[in-house]
């Protein structure tokens, strides 16, 4: 019997079991029994960030018929499709989707039973689907594998690259043929940091980044001054747990949404590079026909750069084919649903769009000609950085301004007659999805990686793509009318005064003005870190050579990423004792890793990488474990591993 031990049973785990069902009869012979072992200290199906313990109060930033596990008829991967419900269809209706359990909490029961397609589900709806979803790929696996489940942490990881890997675990040790480190999002062990030295020696209250279900807001006191760095979704979770969490409450009046707080909450000032809230989900559909997408950065245009390894740069080379890209989809929603805003025929504007760069003057004047009202035009720097160059002469003006901004990002954003922006973040997940295949063929600069990918790129598509729902806007916007709220604006600079033992925060948008807080909270999630991960694991094999940093060098630029090195075909760990080769018997996957997959589940028919990428592992690992017969796990080694796994053929409940 060949045994595959998966460490982490969070939903990049769960999309892999699915993988390996749906090849296993293709490549796993009937005569070649496999044991499947996955090992989590939280509960199967949501593992840490999707766990069902954690505050209602936290939602997913996305709809309910945007999110699925499945593949589907878009879906590039080379193994079968095996097509399934979104979380909207599967909510619906569950009783009709085997394994079929009822839901045992019945608040998410309930919430369920009411979902629409538009809603943004809380986390813990996300957990019952990702539950579900592991006892299907359980349940669909053949005869001859097995699952066995264990509630604990996979502490090392050891063996030659041509033998069994030994998995320790807290009180056992399972061995293994294939091992898989599907580990999700991992923090960061906190570095000798001045800010952390500060706030020890004056007794005041700092929080390093965190993710917002184990941050612990203990010591942030009501009525205290807090400081938040960051704007993103990390920043709406925190705000949403310190004021409703607090037991502050939200009132829908005539005038619009009031607050009332509870007396618990502290006095939150935030602020970031940008100065504003990430956009909003938008709240309806397309008005019009999809996109066909792509159109400018697919395969065939990609194919048309220079293909040597190094020779592109993001924002030189790319960056005009995204943004027409993501041009096509606004003008092809704008012009199809809404065309009373348009004067010109599609067919016409389409035909002068397809010979024109997107920066070209010529492309000014078509768009100017085309579209009169500057509202409906995309303009992707102003977007980016909404106040740049604003002065204002008080802090109340700012808050005056960013009232006034948010209002009319939400409106815009809750308004089908604006639903062009959708076709452009339909356009944006496009590109997004076309990406990893440049980076993995080591097609841009190291210093283009570093700069534009990891950073530009990065914070710009999350910043316009990857918003709250759109009710947050309205609740931040009532927070800052309730003076619980108040905003710093750009280019945020964070200090300390050692004479009155405070934080302080400074922007220039509000030239000499300074907040003093005894509180300081990084708003933002922990960023990758292998040579400082939290995971003992992957820190025991980065300390013993057997895995290595991603750094990417060229003759100008060298760039330590972060992120573990892995074979961008199947995810095998690029290990520094075998000469930097892939260790055959060694996997990640996920956030972690070079392959820059951050999304374990989708919106449907968008192809997503991490679907082919779980795809490819699967295949690899199904190859690798119904090969020739080699030394295999005895019978009795994994220790007190657990019962069987064919009593275990649906996976346990949370």
């Amino acid at each position: 019997m060949s045994t595959l031990v998966i460490v982490g049973a969070g939903p990049r785990a769960v999309g892999l079991l699915e993988r390996l069902a749906a090849n296993a009869a293709e490549l796993l012979p009937a005569d070649r029994p496999l044991r499947i072992h996955l090992v989590d200290p939280y509960p199967p199906g949501g593992g840490r960030i999707w766990r069902h313990a954690q505050s209602p109060l936290l939602r997913m930033n996305s709809m309910a018929a945007d999110v699925t596990m499945f593949t589907d008829e878009a879906s590039t991967v080379e193994g079968p499709i095996r097509p399934g419900p979104s979380l909207a269809e599967w909510a619906r209706r569950p009783e009709e989707f085997e394994p079929y359990r009822p839901v045992a909490d019945p608040a998410v029961r309930d919430e369920l039973r009411t979902l629409a397609p538009t809603d943004f589900p809380t986390r813990r709806a996300q957990s019952a689907y990702l539950d579900w979803t592991l006892r299907r790929a359980v349940a669909a696996l053949p005869a001859h594998v097995t699952v066995t489940t264990h509630r604990d942490t996979a502490r090392s990881v050891t063996g030659p690259a041509d033998g069994r890997q030994l998995v320790r675990l807290t009180d056992r040790v399972l061995a293994a043929d294939q091992v898989v480190l599907a580990l999700g999002h991992l923090g960061s062990v906190p570095k000798s940091d001045p800010t952390a030295e500060f706030a020890s020696r004056h007794g005041l209250f700092h929080l390093p980044p965190a993710f917002s279900t184990d941050a612990d807001l203990s010591g942030v006191a009501a009525g205290q001054h807090l400081i938040v760095r960051g704007l993103g979704l990390a920043f709406v979770d925190l705000v949403a747990l310190l004021t409703e969490g607090r037991g502050g409450r939200f009132e829908q009046t005539p005038d619009g949404l009031v607050y009332h707080p509870s007396g618990r909450e502290p006095v939150i000032h935030a602020g970031s590079r940008r100065g504003v809230p990430y956009h909003s989900k938008t709240g309806y559909r397309l008005q019009g026909p999809p996109p066909p997408l792509p159109r400018y950065f697919g395969p065939s245009a990609l194919d048309a750069l220079p293909a040597g390894r190094g020779e592109l740069e993001l924002r030189r080379d790319l960056w005009p084919l995204m943004a027409k890209e993501t041009g096509f989809g606004h003008y092809h929603e704008l012009f199809h649903a809404h065309p009373e805003r348009t004067t010109l025929p599609w067919a016409e504007f389409l035909a002068r769009y397809d010979r024109l760069d997107w920066y070209s003057p010529g492309l000014t004047r078509l768009v100017a000609e085309a579209v009169p009202d500057p509202a409906d035009r995309l303009d992707f720097e102003a977007l980016d950085r909404p106040l740049a160059g604003l002065r204002l002469d008080s802090a109340e003006q700012l808050q005056h301004h960013l009232r006034g901004y948010l209002t009319a990002d939400a409106d815009r954003r809750a308004d089908p007659a604006h639903s062009a922006d959708l076709g452009a973040f339909l356009a944006l997940l496009s590109v997004y999805t076309q990406l990893p295949g440049v980076v993995a063929a080591g097609r841009l600069t190291v210093r283009s990686v570093a700069e534009e990918l990891d950073g530009w790129w990065t914070g710009f598509f999350s910043f316009l793509a990857s918003g709250p729902p759109g009710f947050r806007l309205r609740q931040l916007l009532a927070l800052a009318e309730a003076g619980v709220l108040r905003f710093l604006g750009a280019d945020v600079r964070i200090g300390t005064d050692e004479a009155t033992g405070t934080f302080t925060a400074t922007s220039p948008t509000v030239p000499g003005h300074t907040v003093h807080a005894t509180a300081l909270i990084d708003g933002y999630l922990p960023r990758p870190a292998l040579t400082g991960t939290e995971d003992g694991l992957l820190r025991e094999l980065h300390w013993a050579g057997e895995a290595a940093e991603e750094v990417l060098r060229d003759p100008t630029h060298t760039h330590p990423s972060g992120l573990l090195a892995v074979s961008p075909a199947d995810g095998r760990i690029l290990d520094p004792t075998l000469g930097g080769t892939p260790h055959p018997r060694r996997t990640a996957l996920g956030p972690h890793t070079s392959n820059r997959s951050y999304a374990a589940f989708a919106r449907p028919r968008t192809d997503a990488p991490a679907f082919r990428q779980n795809d490819a592992a699967a295949r690899s690992l199904l190859r690798a474990l119904a090969g020739p017969a080699r030394e295999r796990a005895q019978p009795g080694a994994a220790g007190r591993a657990g019962a069987p796994a064919a009593a275990a053929r649906s996976a346990p409940r949370p």
